[in-house]
Parts: C-alpha cells; structure tokens; sequence
C-alpha cells in the first residue's frame, strides 16, 4: 500500500474496514488521517482519527482491547483501507465483538474447527508473500524492512508479555499474547529462511526420544 497514492476526502480522511484475520468478521467502519496511517505502520497497532472529537485516537488506549495490525490493504480506487488484525478484546464501545450485528452463521463459526497445521501453513505463506513482495503499508514490510535487530526485538517484546500473561495468570491475555509471538517467530523464521517444516521435524524427532 502507498500511503502517497491514497485518495483522501476534502476533510484528509479515508474509511478504514477492521476485520478479524482469524474468523474474517467486519469488526468496524473507522476513519484515517495520513499521521493515524503513519502511527499504525510504525506501532503494528491500530490508530484512528475521530470525527467528533477532531483528534486522533488509539483503539484500546482506555480499554485495553488494542488491535494489532496483521496487513493493510488500499481497494482499487484507493479511496479506502481494509485492515486485517488480531483484536485483544471487544472491537465495539458496547462490549460486542463488531460494531455491526453477529449473523447466526458468523456466531456458530468455531475456530477450534480449523486445522491447526493449515492455520500455520497459511500464516508461513502470508508472511512468505509480504516477504517476496514487500507491499507498502504493511506491518510485515515494515519489518522486514527495518532488519533483523528490529524483528529479534518485537520477538522478545511479545516473549516478554507471554511472560507477563502467565504470570497475571490471564488465560484471554496469554492466548493474545502467544498468538503475537508466534507471529512475529514466523517472521524471524521467514528471514533466517528457515521452513516452519523444518522446526516440526525437530519437533517430531524431540517427541520420539
């Protein structure tokens, strides 16, 4: 995505769709300033500008329910942003999960039905493909782009709050925080070049002694 290409309002706004890049759920319809763009890459977390208030705001600065960013996309016309992230708690101020109302489909929808080796096979494939085409505006280009010091600290980062989690003894923060480190090892297995097969054949060879 290239921020210079975005096609703002005459208000210097452009939509922004949030969805959960596990279920695909909408989560909810913001707004966007090129300074709430900019934080958003830099901080992996999403940053909106709000309309009533005229000033920018970070999705779970109050709350705790933070949003990390997992990749953004600009449509066709570049006049709108989607976001794929992993949310930390509810997306609306209500307390519901979307700001929009859960279909019955969208409620019986278990991710404990999706195999756990796809889920990582996919992620591997994303991470391979943000690797390989470096997209502007993406959370993992700007990683790959600041290096290995820059991915070996977010590592340790999330490694850290893993830590923190378990020691809260907060089942809902740890399985947030654990999902984050595993992304982030993706990362840094993507720039080693180093297979996610290659980890499960030690993992396999561990379990048979």
């Amino acid at each position: 995505m290239n921020v210079d290409e975005i096609q703002f309002d005459v208000n210097g706004l452009v939509p922004a769709i949030v969805q959960d890049w596990k279920t695909k759920e909408v989560l909810t319809l913001a707004y966007m300033n090129k300074e709430s763009i900019q934080k958003s890459i830099e901080s992996g977390e999403t940053w909106f500008y709000s309309r009533s208030r005229q000033k920018l705001w970070h999705k779970g600065e109050t709350s705790g329910h933070i949003q990390k960013i997992i990749d953004m996309q600009l449509d066709c016309d570049q006049d709108a942003i989607l976001l794929f992230v992993a949310p930390q708690g509810p997306a609306c101020h209500t307390g519901t999960t979307s700001c929009f109302a859960e279909s019955d489909k969208i409620k019986q929808m278990s991710i404990d039905s999706i195999q756990t080796y796809e889920i990582l096979n996919t992620l591997e494939k994303v991470i391979e493909e943000r690797d390989e085409q470096r997209p502007e505006g993406a959370y993992t280009t700007y990683l790959f782009e600041k290096g290995i010091d820059k991915i070996l600290k977010k590592v340790g980062e999330e490694a850290a709050e893993v830590i923190i989690a378990a020691k809260n003894r907060s089942e809902e923060e740890l399985k947030w925080e654990a999902a984050d480190l595993i992304y982030h090892l993706f990362v840094l297995l993507r720039e080693q070049r180093l297979s996610f097969s290659k980890v499960l054949n030690v993992l396999e060879k561990r379990h048979q002694e």
